[in-house]
C-alpha cells in the first residue's frame, strides 16, 4: 500500500521495505506529536511517532519529546512485565538527521480507557483502578539518573535538587505565557511569586522517581472481556520527567482528588517504593503545586495549538477556576 515518504523513511531505517507493510492508519486524539499505527504482512504491528514541523509552534518543554518518551518505556521495561508499556523497536532522536527524529514502538493491546468506560461491568472500575495503581507503583519504582528534570534537556541539563528541577519548569511555562500572551485568572508575575514562596516543600523529595505526568483515561489502555477486562497498556509518555512521584497524581486523578480514590491507592501502596501514601501536609502542598503547573500548561498551550471555538471556551471555564483554586491552596498553606 502506498506510505507517506516520511513514514517510509522511518520504516526504512528498521529494515521495512514499503511492500512489507500491510496498513498504516493515522491516530487521532495526540496534541503534539503525528502519531501512526502500522500492521507488517508478517503480523507485527507498530506505532511510529514523528515530531511536528520544526516552524510548528511549542511550549519551552516540548522541544524534543521524543527523547522524553524513549526514555520513559526504556525505564519503566527494566522494573517489570506488568508496567504493561509498548517496547521500542527502534529511535532516531536527532531531528537535523536525514527523516527527523522518530521512534518505532511495538501496539499495546487495548481502547483508551475512557471509551470503554460506560461498558464496564460491575466492580470492573474497582479492580482496573487497583491494577492501575500497582503498576503505577511498580514504575515509581525505576533506577533513575542523578538528577531531576526533562530528559530532553529542553530546560538545560538535569537538575541535582527537585526544588532546581520544578522552579525552571513552572519558570518556563511562565515564560510561555508571557511570548504566547496566553489569558491566565492572575498575572503571570503573581502567579510565578506563590509558586516560588512555596517551592522549600520540594527539598522534601530526594529521589527522582519515573513520572509519566500525563495518566488521564486516554493514555490508559484497557483490554480484555466484559468481567475479565485487564490494563493493556500505559501510553504517551513523552511528557515524562524524573521528579516528585505523587505528581502523577494530578494527572490521575484530573479535576478530582487521589486522596478519595481507595482502590488506586491500595494497589499502589502494594508495589510503590514508598509503600502506602500519607496525604499530609508536605504532600498536599506539592500536589497544590504540580496541579497548578498542569493547569498553567493546558492553558497556555491553546495559543499555540490555535485552540479556538468551543474547546478553548471549556478549557478557560473548566481549567482557569482549578488553577484559581490551587493557587489558593497554596497560600493558604503559606498562611498557616
Amino acid at each position: 500500500m502506498p506510505i507517506d515518504s516520511v513514514l517510509s523513511a522511518v520504516l526504512g531505517s528498521a529494515g521495512v521495505a514499503p511492500e512489507l507493510v500491510a496498513s498504516s492508519v493515522p491516530l487521532a486524539g495526540g496534541t503534539y506529536n503525528a502519531v501512526t499505527r502500522v500492521a507488517l504482512t508478517d503480523g507485527r504491528r507498530w506505532v511510529v511517532k514523528t515530531p511536528p514541523p520544526a516552524a510548528a509552534g511549542c511550549l519551552g518543554y516540548e522541544r524534543d519529546l521524543l527523547v522524553n518518551e524513549v526514555t520513559f518505556y526504556t525505564a519503566a521495561a527494566e522494573v517489570a512485565e506488568e508496567t504493561a508499556v509498548p517496547g521500542v523497536v527502534r529511535s532516531g532522536l536527532d531531528p537535523a538527521a536525514p527523516g527527523g527524529a522518530y521512534v518505532i514502538m511495538t501496539e499495546c493491546p487495548g481502547q483508551p480507557w475512557h471509551e470503554v468506560a460506560g461498558a464496564l461491568a460491575d466492580g470492573e472500575e474497582q479492580l482496573l483502578r487497583t491494577e492501575l495503581g500497582r503498576i503505577v507503583g511498580r514504575l515509581h519504582s525505576a533506577p533513575g539518573p542523578g538528577g531531576f528534570g526533562y530528559p530532553s534537556a529542553a530546560l538545560g541539563p538535569l537538575a541535582p535538587t527537585w526544588r532546581a528541577a520544578f522552579t525552571a519548569m513552572t519558570d518556563a511555562v511562565l515564560a510561555d505565557a508571557r511570548t504566547y500572551e496566553a489569558r491566565l485568572p492572575r498575572p503571570a508575575a503573581d502567579i510565578g511569586r506563590v509558586l516560588g514562596a512555596a517551592s522549600y516543600v520540594l527539598d522534601d523529595v530526594t529521589r527522582p522517581a519515573l513520572v509519566h505526568f500525563d495518566l488521564w483515561q486516554g493514555n490508559i489502555l484497557v483490554t480484555g472481556e466484559p468481567g475479565a477486562r485487564r490494563i493493556g497498556g500505559i501510553i504517551d509518555g513523552e511528557r515524562m520527567f524524573w521528579g516528585d512521584p505523587v505528581a502523577d497524581f494530578v494527572s490521575l486523578a484530573l479535576f478530582g482528588d487521589m486522596a478519595e480514590d481507595k482502590d488506586f491507592l491500595a494497589g499502589y501502596g502494594a508495589s510503590a517504593p514508598g509503600g502506602p501514601v500519607e496525604f499530609d501536609g508536605s504532600v498536599r502542598l506539592r500536589l497544590a503545586l504540580y496541579r497548578a503547573y498542569l493547569y498553567l500548561i493546558m492553558l497556555v498551550e491553546t495559543v499555540p495549538r490555535g485552540t479556538e471555538g468551543a474547546d478553548l471556551e471549556w478549557t478557560w471555564n473548566e481549567v482557569a477556576p482549578r488553577l484559581e483554586a490551587a493557587l489558593g491552596e497554596v497560600e493558604s498553606a503559606l498562611r498557616a
